[in-house]
């Protein structure tokens, strides 16, 4: 089979989208991620934007950070300070969105772990499946390690579940014998 020959990235002449479903596809994409660079600017570099965008339809799309006064007022005279309420509503909002971008950092580094503990319960899942002895010549020593850490926990949880139901049972058991007695 011969291979295909692709052309690579090449240089795409920039014309009109002529499918009308097609141009607002086009339009979504490349709106979203405008959006997502402005945010990114915003972050990295801590500046005022403002963008308004009509979508082919004629919806009107806008992004202001930090707010719509503080951008229109830099943007007609630079050179003049915010008024302090403006300023204090500038401040809040950068306050909200950077409190808001660290705890998006969280939940990606939660997300990771999540990820990572996945990866290794199907690893034991797969271990379960292929039998005992024949997967765990297989794994290195950090994965034997960490398939030991792993049976001590269960163990232990085991232990721990197995003593809670006999002081349970004992503890019914006692009740039982205390009720019946005449």
């Amino acid at each position: 089979m011969e291979k295909k020959k692709s052309k690579g990235r090449r240089k795409i002449p920039m014309e009109k989208i002529e499918n009308p479903d097609d141009r607002f596809a086009s339009f979504s994409k490349r709106r979203a991620s405008l959006y997502k660079k402005a945010s990114k600017l915003v972050k990295e570099c801590d500046v005022d934007i403002g963008m308004m965008i009509a979508s082919p339809t004629g919806k009107p799309f806008s992004f202001f950070h930090p707010t719509v006064d503080a951008v229109v007022s830099r943007f007609q005279n630079p050179d003049m300070q915010l008024s302090p309420s403006t300023h204090l509503v500038a401040c809040h909002t950068r306050n909200k969105v950077n409190q808001l971008n660290n705890r998006l950092e969280e939940f990606d580094t939660i997300e990771g772990q999540v990820i990572s503990q996945k990866k290794l319960y199907d690893e034991v899942m797969k271990t379960r499946e292929r039998g005992w002895w024949e997967s765990i010549e297989q794994l290195n020593k950090e994965e034997v390690a960490e398939f030991d850490s792993w049976l001590s926990i269960v163990g232990s949880d085991m232990h721990s579940r197995l003593n809670q139901l006999e002081n349970g049972a004992s503890t019914s058991q006692s009740h039982f014998e205390t009720k019946s007695k005449p």
